[in-house]
């Protein structure tokens, strides 16, 4: 049983009912699709939205290599148009909008959308599927590079998502789209990563079948090393003969038939290794703590709130977290109710242990945080078992 894990609290909600449903992964055996059943409609997760994007410098900076690579890929110039479905707070098309390259984003979450439209990126606020397309369509815009990052895991009706994309999509134009891999999510043990707001979990051989339900095929994939290792795949309408499919395409399909992706014993021994870190991470948790140690947060990520709430780690054991966003200083964390103040805290506390929620950033968070050095603090990564560092 877990609370949405991106629905931060104020003080005065701490003493109020809150929300918790069931956290169940399903795996089709018919598909591959693993998803989790829909509790809450996205218009309640997603109208307001606790993630900017912007906040990680490695994102960000992720996103401004992508931009280079891929305008030189397709040769995009300032009669080309680059859209972005569910765009965040700019983090990506700044760059294309710094290169004089025509953009629009589409993204749900008002709130979110406004610091996109500060920083000059034109951002349509609507949830995106066949409709939004078609009206797109019909003024006119089609998307020459139609972008869509850690999206796909948020749509409940995906079969209405990709025929979107089909649907914007230019004649000559490409899909590109990164989502975890989750053949790299179960062989990294990165369970926390499944929360409400994520309805499904792609294998290549899921997200490819969906996308040929739709007339999109295929061409490119690259492994990236970004939120434990992901996906971007490359797609294009089945008329578009100019782009042929590339050898690893199929060795990636190939490599998951090999890895047991379409065994049900893949799945079922991944349920035990997560019970096992929890045991472990709450182990070493039990041990500092009796040895008088002092342990605190890094990040207050989504992932970090599955992690807390199914280890049952709350303020006994960590009095406090930090996170960069002033979104969300202040407030405190759902279901485990810890307390969320900005990073200055932990150099006037000098805890011995910080525990690093967002797992993913670990190399940034631990060169931001070198001070800790000085008092001899040390950082704790639980994912994919609790290590000290």
């Amino acid at each position: 049983m877990s609370p949405l894990c991106e629905s931060y609290l104020d003080a005065d909600q701490l003493d109020e009912m809150e929300p918790f449903y069931p956290l169940r992964v399903y795996v089709c055996d018919q598909c591959l699709l693993v998803q989790l059943q829909e509790y809450v409609s996205p218009e309640t997760i997603f109208r307001e939205y606790a993630y900017f994007s912007s906040y990680s410098d490695s994102w960000v900076d992720h996103a401004r290599v992508y931009t280079d690579r891929i305008i030189e890929r397709l040769q995009l110039n300032r009669d080309s148009c680059v859209v972005e479905v569910a765009s965040n707070d700019g983090y990506l098309l700044q760059w294309f909008v710094a290169r004089d390259i025509p953009v629009l984003g589409i993204e749900p979450a008002a709130n979110v959308a406004q610091v996109a439209i500060r920083k000059g990126v034109p951002t349509l606020v609507k949830f995106f599927g066949r409709a939004t397309a078609r009206d797109l369509a019909a003024a006119g815009r089609h998307a020459d590079l139609l972008i869509g990052n850690n999206v796909l895991a948020q749509v409940p009706d995906l079969n209405d998502f990709v025929a979107g994309l089909q649907v914007l999509l230019a004649p000559r134009g490409v899909v590109t789209v990164e989502f975890p891999h989750l053949m790299r999510l179960v062989a990294g043990n990165q369970f926390d990563t499944i929360y409400h707001e994520h309805f499904s979990y792609f294998s290549f051989l899921a997200a490819e079948r969906v996308f040929a339900a739709h007339r999109l095929v295929v061409f490119d994939v690259e492994e990236l090393e970004t939120h434990g290792g992901s996906l971007r795949l490359y797609a294009r309408h089945v008329e578009d003969s100019s782009k042929p499919v590339a050898p690893r395409v199929r060795e990636l399909a190939a490599a998951e038939e090999a890895a047991g992706l379409r065994r049900p014993d893949y799945y079922a021994a991944f349920e035990e290794r997560v019970k096992d870190t929890k045991r472990r991470l709450l182990e070493f948790l039990i041990q500092a703590r009796r040895q008088g140690r002092t342990i605190v947060g890094y990040g207050a990520p989504g992932k970090g709130n599955t992690l807390l709430n199914y280890c049952g780690i709350r303020t006994d054991f960590l009095p406090y977290t930090v996170d960069k966003s002033p979104y969300k200083q202040g407030k405190f964390l759902p279901g485990t109710h810890i307390p969320v103040h900005a990073p200055e805290k932990i150099r006037e506390t000098r805890p011995d242990y910080v525990l690093i929620l967002p797992w993913n950033l670990k190399d940034e968070i631990i060169r931001q945080l070198a001070c800790i050095r000085e008092w001899g603090g040390q950082f704790v990564v639980p994912i994919p078992e609790p290590r000290v560092y």
